[in-house]
């Protein structure tokens, strides 16, 4: 009864869905570090009721190799003594002939029994080495899926940390338009505009500040004009021809 129970739990085991499961999970990980170490247990608790289950299946083959033995073995004694027995008979002693008659009817009767025990024994050996090869096609099974189990769970806590370092990324970026990936060096290039406007305004300052010197010198050669032809006038000459001519 244990060994069909434990049999039943191997083969569900080792037929477990394991897609299925972490679909239906609301936590996966944690799942599969459980089902990790329900495994890892039950791998353990079924090699130790395998090794017991085939340590018996060899006791049972043991026996059965001793009945054939003894069978055997007593099959020649009973053979010797009937031989002897023979011999004796032609020698003309039926006495002892007897004896060794009734010795090897003894030993038949002891090589019956060995038979009986060797036959009964085969249908239990060959159902143990039945069930042993089972249980052993279903352990296999269930460290296929535990490896199963933590290659999933290895994959899924590299794309946690994969995601995890992604959304890092993400929020190192907020401050980025996301519509619009060169609007970092946008803004660097309208700053330059900014200041290279800053420097035009500055020379367009200065040259105006020239312009300004320039006609203060205009201003101050026309006032020169103009006392020279009110200096004319008052003389009594043409301004305009004394300006020409120099005079």
């Amino acid at each position: 009864m244990v060994k069909q129970s434990i049999f039943g739990r191997i083969a569900q085991l080792a037929k477990a869905n394991i897609n299925a499961l972490l679909d239906a999970a609301e936590d996966p990980a944690m799942m599969l570090d459980q089902m990790v170490r329900d495994y890892t247990n039950n791998i353990a608790e079924a090699e130790s009721a395998i090794a017991q289950t085939i340590g018996n299946l060899r006791l049972l083959e043991q026996d059965h190799a001793e009945d054939v033995a003894n069978a055997q073995d007593w099959g020649g004694k009973a053979l010797a003594a009937s031989r002897k027995a023979d011999e004796l008979r032609a020698a003309g002693n039926g006495t002892d002939a007897d004896k060794f008659d009734n010795l090897a009817k003894v030993a038949l009767g002891r090589q019956l029994a060995a038979e009986k025990e060797a036959k009964t024994a085969e249908p239990t050996i060959a159902s143990q080495t039945e069930v042993v090869d089972k249980l052993k096609q279903g352990l296999d099974g269930m460290r296929g899926k535990l490896t199963e189990l933590s290659s999933k769970r290895d994959e899924l806590i590299a794309r946690a940390k994969t995601a995890s370092a992604q959304q890092q990324v993400m929020d190192a970026m907020k401050s980025i338009d996301i519509l619009d990936p060169t609007s970092e060096i946008n803004r660097f290039e309208e700053k330059i505009r900014r200041e290279e406007a800053k420097v035009l305004g500055q020379q367009e300052l200065a040259a105006s500040s020239l312009d300004a010197q320039f006609e203060q010198l205009a201003d101050s050669d026309k006032e020169i004009e103009v006392e020279a032809r009110l200096a004319a006038l008052k003389a009594g000459s043409d301004p305009l021809r004394a300006v020409t001519s120099g005079e």
